[in-house]
């Protein structure tokens, strides 16, 4: 990189003429330039401690990765691989995705009934360990207007993205192929995917998040992919965990699920066992429900992102959590 191309001028040699005090001031100068040159991202908030809003503590998290590789011979069309990595726990969000009370497919709805308690317990013994909660119910967020949760999100101090947020509903087709299941919509204004025997309207549907699921303490809500990245660079937040539904659609290509936050440079994992599918089996590849969400799961571990198991929020290494330990 041309410094000088940048309006950026190289340091003076240390001469007589000049302190080392003074030189040395000009060359961290320098090297802050380049580091916001490099990217708004390079700059976490532990450069920064006072941008941080939550308590920022010692442990962390021993991940089971799992990712997909595709086996060259038909009868092995999926073969896992296995990798463990530690994160910081107090440098871990989770976003869960559009838990919402009420789902237009009645099996879907049900499926997130069974789910949420269980979600639930991940998501208190993660916040107890320092896990930053956020919740993302779309189209439901004006429910929470006025409350600290909803504003904790909102006053998050703005920072400039490396990659616009918008939002990628379709495949990027340079980065992986077209989704393994089809969904189809079956009845005008009805949800597609829907599994329900006569799939049927249901516009006013309870956007709330599920009661099963609390929002507490420094948990945040929000479904803007702008507002969330906010807090994430506030809070020097650098792994993201996505958990809800749906994941062919919502989990995905939401502006703040896997796509969004893969292409903004976090290291990022899918809940595999806190997640489910909009998929009928009546529609190609024509499998079971439960094997038509393994499919996007599949999919999403070899394209995007590897997946974990719930249980992996949980705990942390032993000793991780000591006083002095660091972060």
């Amino acid at each position: 990189m041309n410094l000088s191309d940048q309006g950026i001028s190289a340091p003076l040699p240390f001469t007589s003429e000049r302190t080392r005090r003074r030189f040395l001031a000009e060359s961290t100068l320098l090297a802050v330039g380049a580091a916001w040159l490099a990217g708004p991202r390079k700059v976490f908030a532990d450069e920064y401690p006072d941008t941080r809003t939550m308590p920022h503590v010692p442990g962390r998290f021993r991940l089971r990765q799992r990712r997909s590789r595709w086996g060259r011979e038909k009868s092995k069309p999926y073969e896992p691989e296995f990798e463990e990595v530690e994160w910081e726990a107090s440098r871990t969000a989770i976003i869960v995705c559009d838990m919402w009370a009420e789902h237009p497919c009645r099996m879907a709805a049900q499926r997130v009934d069974m789910m949420a308690p269980r979600m639930n317990e991940v998501l208190t013994k993660a916040r107890d360990h320092g896990a930053a909660i956020i919740h993302a119910p779309s189209s439901g967020v004006h429910h929470y207007e006025g409350t600290p949760w909803r504003k904790r999100m909102q006053e998050a101090r703005p920072a400039k993205p490396p990659v616009p947020i918008q939002g990628r509903w379709e495949c990027q087709l340079d980065r992986e192929t077209e989704l393994p299941v089809e969904a189809r919509q079956r009845v005008e204004g009805a949800a597609s995917g829907c599994d329900d025997p006569q799939p049927a309207p249901m516009p006013d549907a309870d956007r709330h998040q599920h009661p099963a699921i609390k929002i507490i303490g420094y948990d945040g809500i929000s479904h803007s992919g702008g507002e969330i990245y906010n807090f994430l660079a506030q809070e020097g937040i650098r792994n993201v965990v996505l958990m809800g539904v749906h994941t062919n659609m919502c989990v995905l290509g939401r502006p703040f699920g896997i796509r969004q936050q893969v292409l903004l440079g976090y290291n990022v994992a899918l809940a595999r066992d806190l997640t489910d599918a909009l998929y009928d089996p009546r529609d190609p590849p024509h499998v079971s429900h439960a094997r038509g969400t393994e499919l996007i799961i599949q999919h999403i571990e070899k394209y995007w992102c590897p997946s974990i198991l719930g249980r992996d929020l949980t705990e942390v290494v032993p000793g991780s959590n000591h006083a002095g330990q660091g972060t």
